[in-house]
């Protein structure tokens, strides 16, 4: 019963073997290999779109060449305070910028409030330079507490965003989660909604280890691959990030991932709210589940095999937590089984 994380997931199947399937012979290095291009017109494809495709070895590594891409001397970028690019990634964007910062916005549930964001970036005018100049606005997609910009949503936030002249970069870590829970096209969730970069995952959804950032504003990212190449993140053999995606994406094996980790999600949902001994501290949207246990209680199904994490509030909880109670999230996969999510219901209504 492993609902600690995506992360803790293997590889799916089709994607091990295709890379067995690669694994013979010679192929051009360092992205330039007939399968590398072939995977960069898949990803226009996919995106409606023709983009740029830059690979790289982790989700962190793509927000940070994301906000490389976008940088300002004294570049100053406008995130969720609970974001992961700000909390999760030991200043990892400031590392790549060369000392770039965030700044962190409010909204409820994980989502930037667009009337927050645009009093955000105002205190930064003309007058206070020194201050720092604003360079990018960053959301992500699923978010940190498993909710879901709509289409609508994100083109409020890239209204703001390029009223002052910033590009709006995406980090879908849980991208493809993100996709199947509001059912829409990428073009629609992406460049239609004015995002102008993408951090693109599919380590959490199947994959062994495969992240790209996804330019698809043609003024972004003239350096990328200069950038990339000085973060040691060019891959010699890249046809083996390739090889993922080609599995990734071969008849919507992504989709069809992201889909059974957000159905469990559900289902795990379900059980924990038909139960007297936890609470659901907000409905899931993708396949991360969060609820209000006694500690005692999570205490017991830990010692059990069930794993997860106690999480921190997020800004906008609408509900109380006692003083012995907490927080606790629940992530679901590609790999999760319904028997796992079924034995866990056995166990908390027990």
């Amino acid at each position: 019963m492993n609902f600690a994380s995506d992360n803790w997931a293997g590889a799916h199947p089709d994607i091990s073997a295709n890379l067995s399937r690669h694994a013979a012979g010679a192929a051009t290095a360092y992205g330039d290999s007939d399968l590398d291009r072939a995977i960069y017109r898949r990803f226009s494809e996919v995106f409606e779109r023709e983009v740029a495709v830059f690979f790289v070895a982790t989700g962190t590594a793509a927000n940070a060449l994301s906000m490389s891409a976008c940088n300002r001397i004294g570049g100053v970028a406008f995130c969720h305070s609970e974001a992961h690019v700000t909390v999760d990634e030991f200043g990892a964007s400031g590392f790549y910028t060369g000392g770039a910062r965030m700044s962190p916005v409010p909204g409820a549930l994980g989502r930037i409030d667009p009337q927050a964001l645009d009093r955000a970036i105002m205190r930064y005018s003309q007058d206070l330079t020194p201050a720092g100049q604003p360079m990018a606005v960053t959301i992500t997609q699923a978010t940190e507490v498993g909710t879901v910009y709509t289409a609508a949503e994100i083109t409020a936030i890239s209204e703001v965003s390029h009223r002052h002249g910033l590009p709006l970069h995406m980090d879908g870590a849980r991208f493809a989660n993100a996709i199947a829970a509001i059912d829409t096209t990428v073009a629609e969730m992406t460049w239609k909604s004015g995002v102008d970069i993408v951090s693109f995952g599919g380590t959490k959804n199947g994959c062994w280890m495969a992240d790209a950032v996804v330019v698809l504003n043609p003024d972004l990212g003239h350096d990328l691959r200069l950038s990339r190449q000085r973060a040691a993140q060019n891959f010699s053999k890249s046809r083996f990030i390739s090889a993922q995606f080609e599995a990734y994406f071969a008849n919507d094996l992504w989709l069809e991932t992201a889909r059974h980790a957000n159905a469990m999600s559900a289902r795990l949902a379900a059980a924990i709210e038909d139960t007297a001994s936890a609470r659901l501290a907000w409905l899931p949207q993708a396949n991360e589940v969060f609820a209000i246990l006694s500690r005692d209680n999570a205490a017991r199904l830990q010692a059990v095999g069930a794993k997860f994490y106690e999480w921190g509030v997020p800004h906008g909880l609408d509900g109380h937590i006692g003083e012995d109670e907490a927080l606790y999230r629940f992530v679901t996969s590609f790999a999760t089984t319904v028997e796992e999510v079924d034995r866990f219901g056995e166990l908390i209504a027990g």
